[in-house]
């Protein structure tokens, strides 16, 4: 479990690192589809580089899913939540501190990568919008990490597929709250962001996590089970 766990902590480092980072370090010169395909191109990295040893989860929203599914035991979740977002904080932690030796970066005023809805933030959704978009994106995806680890599922194409669907979420989503569908990614520059960032995290832990889960479920009767 050890292994496992650190796994989960390094995973979830990549993640942040790689897509929050590409968002403050590099946005304006990449645009919204560098930053979808970084997201995408960092679970492809951790997919491939570890999921052998922990299955690469990097999201609670995953494990949750996985539980639901029948595919882990409900008292490894916690262990591996905790791992997700302290990998995540860590990500958050390595941006943060690159992005201050910038001249003129301001956290309050610059972000780190946050999400969020309702005025002032990228498009503006409402949160109605924002909670529709949260919790179908990540019944999507875990949907297809479901499928694409699954039984019947085509060999050492998973992690491909798991990191084009995180981009494609990220193109279809970024205006929307910046794109969570993982309360670890969300926790991570929260915490260092504060403010508004902390009062809009709910939403970033509660959509995800009800999306896992129920794509676990519908997954585990069957229903998108690959040669089902």
């Amino acid at each position: 479990m050890a292994r496992k766990l650190t796994a989960e902590v390094i995973g979830t480092f990549i993640l942040v690192f790689f897509g929050v980072g590409s968002a403050v370090l590099m946005g304006a010169q990449i645009g919204m589809l560098g930053i979808a395909l970084a997201f995408g191109l960092a679970i492809v990295a951790a997919a491939y580089g570890l999921g052998a040893i922990s299955g690469a989860h990097l999201n609670p929203a995953v494990s949750l899913g996985m539980v639901t599914a029948g595919r882990m035991p409900a008292g490894e979740f916690i262990g591996y939540a905790l791992a997700q977002v302290a990998g995540a904080v860590l990500g958050a932690l390595s941006i943060y501190l690159i992005a201050s030796g910038r001249a003129g970066y301001d956290i309050a005023v610059d972000g780190l990568g946050q999400n969020g809805y309702g005025a002032g933030y990228l498009g503006e959704y409402r949160v109605g919008a924002a909670l529709i978009f949260e919790t179908v994106a990540t019944f999507v995806f875990v949907t297809v990490i479901l499928g694409a680890t699954g039984p019947g599922s085509v060999a050492g194409f998973a992690g491909l597929a798991i990191g084009l669907t995180l981009a494609g979420i990220h193109l279809v989503g970024i205006n929307v709250t910046g794109v969570s569908v993982n309360p670890a990614r969300s926790v991570g520059p929260a915490l260092f962001v504060g403010g508004r960032a902390l009062a809009d995290l709910w939403l970033f832990i509660l959509a995800p996590l009800a999306g896992g889960a129920l794509a676990g479920l519908v997954h585990g009767t069957g229903a998108t089970r690959a040669g089902d």
